[in-house]
């Protein structure tokens, strides 16, 4: 393709300048240099290499981990008029021998294909005889032991750099801690090439953490809250509990589909499909569902469940607000969540997984007990020093309130020596409430002097000082033993009377303040216009040019992101571009779809 690296970004992709370190990379590698990137979802990572793909003779071959985001990001690259294709076991025999056509015939700018398609003998004995520009390898933390998306068929992608001398390689990553950089940097022989952190913080995105309690009413008041074009994905330990809330949402009113890797392959393309052509507003999914989807316009992604780690959290968080534009982060985190996953990581038979499991466990409790600004613990999981306090978790907005829980902590305490430290949670809850059930009695616990002392406060609030008691270090939940609750020699002064303990108040309801969005705006770049900063007037032709984009979008059999994304459209609200000089200089308008699509947007920001 013709044109600077700089004619590239403003015509081909529609934009008037680089991001933080996208232009050193983009330069080094067209120079034929290796590059390793850790740029935040959303960030850019894909312009990295797409550019220096069309700078570069040759093809550039670039190994995707899913058919879905193969596919979606091909069909944004030929809207943009670029030569995309991807080769992979969707196509039939005719379209596959078609691509095969066009690659050797230097017909294509960029080739997507799984590692296990490219590492096949065949596939490189035929890429031996071509021109190639570069080896991209995205979602690189799939090749490390660390990652938290391990896959075996990446390892081989190593051999490339023997294979191959010559031809630059980049690998790109939205998150990765210390092990896991040195891990894909010594698998894949980067060590002289260079490495980009550009940061791992999302300003846009607000993270908020709920004491998970009735988690369905939990899920379904918060996203009746928000307007009901805003789509989500929900994330969901186990198949059929992915499938029984896509069906209590369905119940509710929401438009939801369920997605897990027990689904045939069409069952699944048919729900991705459907989301991200905004058919239906949520996809209720397993960690099967998510690396990588490329729908920029997800505004919130809740796990009704404790993801296993913070680079899992991180990464399907992150699928929120690709855009830039404000989003939502919800975490559900129950202490049952926990007992489950450390019996499942203490499985294994292997024990250097069990004690990087554990650790990065740990990490994420960590991150979902917090007290004080969570995007400052985030960050520094990734080595990423925050000077001040976001603003923009629940943490900063809503403060949580402390208050004197030591005489609450003392009948908590005494009531597990009472039962003989042999019972879990529920049932300390329930002797302390005064529970009239058979199995108390049975027990003669109704018997006992802590019988029924914390009837004045709920099930819920006698829980969360539980768990926060476990956190602390005053009591041990034995996992191996049905999570019986046992007293540690912490616990002894503090019964004493010897010390006092404050804890803080369960935070179970989301608290919506009035400039929730505002507050998710204000912390984006001050240039960028965002939802949050439009006025009414401008949010009605928003609208109305989303329901244009869903039109062109349906007549071209396309998603409505690939026509123009809705940074474009609030961007095209605020300024309202009378010429095509004007739409011209809006984010994301290149001149493939200016001709494309121009004239129609124009014609209806004139009618306002």
């Amino acid at each position: 393709m013709n044109g600077t690296h700089l004619q590239i970004l403003r015509n081909v992709f529609g934009y008037s300048s680089y991001r933080d370190h996208q232009q050193e990379i983009v330069e080094g590698v067209i120079k034929g240099e290796d590059a390793f990137v850790i740029m935040p979802t959303g960030g850019g990572k894909s312009l990295c290499y797409q550019i220096p793909a069309l700078c570069r003779p040759g093809v550039g071959i670039v190994v995707s981990p899913l058919i879905s985001l193969m596919k979606d990001q091909v069909d944004a690259l030929r809207s943009n008029g670029v030569r995309a294709a991807y080769y992979n076991s969707s196509l039939d025999q005719k379209e596959a021998s078609r691509v095969l056509a066009a690659l050797h015939n230097g017909n294509l700018d960029l080739l997507y294909l799984a590692p296990e398609r490219l590492m096949t003998d065949a596939f490189l004995e035929r890429l031996n005889g071509l021109e190639i520009a570069l080896f991209a390898i995205d979602e690189a933390h799939c090749i490390s032991q660390w990652g938290h998306d391990f896959r075996p068929e990446y390892v081989k992608l190593g051999e490339l750099r023997q294979l191959f001398p010559d031809v630059p390689l980049i690998a790109l990553t939205a998150t990765a801690d210390a092990h896991t950089r040195s891990d894909i940097i010594e698998r894949l022989s980067l060590g002289e090439g260079r490495q980009y952190v550009a940061g791992f913080d999302r300003p846009n995105i607000r993270y908020t953490v709920l004491e998970k309690r009735q988690p369905f009413s939990q899920l379904s008041s918060f996203i009746s809250a928000r307007p009901k074009h805003e789509a989500g994905i929900v994330y969901a330990l186990s198949r059929k509990r992915v499938e029984e809330v896509a069906e209590r949402l369905r119940r509710a009113g929401i438009a939801a589909a369920a997605y897990h890797a027990g689904l045939s392959d069409k069952e699944r393309s048919r729900v991705h499909d459907a989301f991200i052509n905004e058919e239906i507003r949520v996809v209720v999914g397993t960690v099967a569902y998510g690396m990588g989807i490329d729908k920029p316009n997800v505004r919130f992604v809740v796990h009704y469940d404790l993801p296993k780690n913070i680079e899992s959290f991180y990464q399907e968080s992150g699928r929120a607000g690709r855009d830039g534009l404000p989003a939502d982060s919800l975490v559900l985190f129950g202490y049952g969540d926990v007992a489950v996953a450390r019996s499942l990581i203490e499985n294994s038979n292997n024990p250097e997984l069990v004690r990087i499991e554990t650790h990065k466990l740990n990490a994420m409790i960590g991150f979902a007990e917090a007290l004080h600004c969570r995007r400052r613990i985030l960050l520094l999981y990734f080595g990423e020093q925050l000077e001040e306090d976001c603003g923009n978790c629940d943490v900063c907005l809503d403060p949580p309130q402390r208050f004197d829980a030591t005489e609450d902590a003392q009948k908590a305490l005494s009531c597990v020596y009472r039962v003989g430290q042999r019972f879990g949670a529920g049932h300390i809850i329930d002797v302390l409430r005064g529970s009239k059930s058979e199995r108390i009695k049975a027990l003669g616990h109704d018997k006992l002097s802590t019988y029924g002392i914390g009837s004045g406060k709920s099930q819920e609030e006698w829980g969360s000082i539980l768990h926060q008691l476990v956190h602390l270090g005053y009591l041990y939940q034995d996992i191996s033993q049905y999570s019986v609750l046992r007293l540690t020699a912490a616990s002894k002064p503090l019964l004493l009377g010897q010390e006092r303990l404050h804890l803080a108040r369960p935070r179970i309801k989301m608290v919506e303040t009035k400039d929730r969005r505002l507050a998710a705006a204000n912390k984006i770049k001050k240039e960028k216009v965002s939802v949050g900063t439009l006025s009414a007037d401008d949010e009605v032709l928003f609208q109305a040019l989303r329901e244009l984009r869903s039109q062109i979008a349906r007549e071209a059999g396309v998603p409505p992101y690939v026509v123009f994304g809705d940074v474009t459209l609030v961007e095209m609200a605020a300024k309202r571009p009378v010429t095509a000089e004007d739409l011209l200089s809006i984010t994301g308008v290149g001149k493939s779809k200016l001709g494309a699509y121009g004239a129609m947007f124009l014609a209806e920001i004139r009618k306002w």
